[in-house]
């Protein structure tokens, strides 16, 4: 009876050890674990982000394995309000269909990544920001001049967009009828796609459409007919209101000390495209 009786605490002791290394293996590093944004940013001085690796101006990887763009930029600056140092980031490619899902299991802390706010992603995930305002546009080969604006896209042409996309699903609302809407995995898919006259032209935002022009001198243009208002935010957790709030205070603070034109400058100016006046942040 002694002798079950100490086999029995024995098993009892055993798994709750087990169960306590759980739960500390979870929150040990990166975007695991259940604490809020600003805990685990505090606790661990590390955060995963996503950004786009394929957009110029805004989220590239370079040859080198580093990173630039003024997404990467909002991303640095949002991590080193929280305490964290260019260091401590590990960066994450979070394509436009792979954001929501990578939010939502834990795989990064938060997305900074083009990403516009929709009321349909909010059921999803939370989002800080705005912290820019893009109009999706078209971009097509320089020789063209049929297509002049979405009203435009008529006679069956071929329009290429990125899956889980906004202008993906802009087009297919209001164009579909009109055009042979082709989508695949990255944007510069769609740029090899029009320069090898496999479709038409390609949509997404301005601003990311300037970048891939700027890469192509001569060989694309923007049409530059913005034709909806695309306010990019920072996803984050859903109902994490700690880190949206502290997200948000980032954001002003880049916006006032001259950060976050000083960022667009560099990073996009040098393509020609407009820079505008910082968007106020939602409530």
């Amino acid at each position: 009876m002694r002798l079950n009786r100490v086999l029995q605490v024995g098993a009892v002791v055993m798994a709750a050890g087990l169960a306590l290394a759980a739960c500390g293996g979870g929150s040990g590093s990166g975007a695991s674990g259940d604490k809020n944004l600003v805990q685990r940013a505090k606790d661990n001085k590390k955060l995963v982000i996503g950004i786009k690796f394929d957009q110029p101006g805004l989220g590239l990887k370079k040859p080198d394995g580093t990173y630039a763009g003024f997404d990467v930029d909002v991303a640095k600056y949002i991590a080193k309000q929280l305490g964290v140092e260019e260091s401590g980031i590990t960066w994450k490619e979070a394509q436009s269909a792979q954001r929501e899902d990578l939010i939502k299991k834990g795989e990064v802390d938060f997305i900074v990544a083009t990403y516009s706010i929709t009321d349909k992603r909010k059921n999803d995930v939370s989002f800080g920001g705005p912290y820019f305002i893009a109009h999706q546009d078209l971009l097509v080969r320089q020789d063209n001049t049929d297509i002049t604006g979405p009203e435009s896209l008529t006679g069956n042409k071929k329009l290429c967009s990125v899956k889980g996309s906004t202008p993906a699903q802009n087009v297919k609302t209001k164009y579909a009828k009109e055009v042979q809407l082709q989508e695949v995995g990255k944007y510069t898919d769609c740029v090899t796609a029009l320069l090898n006259g496999t479709v038409d032209a390609m949509t997404t935002d301005d601003v990311i459409l300037a970048g891939y022009a700027a890469q192509q001198p001569g060989k694309l243009k923007l049409v530059g007919k913005g034709f909806t208002d695309e306010n990019y935010g920072v996803g984050v957790k859903k109902d994490d209101a700690d880190g949206k709030a502290a997200i948000n205070k980032a954001i002003q603070a880049m916006e006032q000390d001259g950060s976050w034109e000083k960022s667009l400058q560099t990073n996009v100016g040098p393509s020609g495209y407009k820079i505008p006046a910082a968007p106020a942040i939602a409530p």
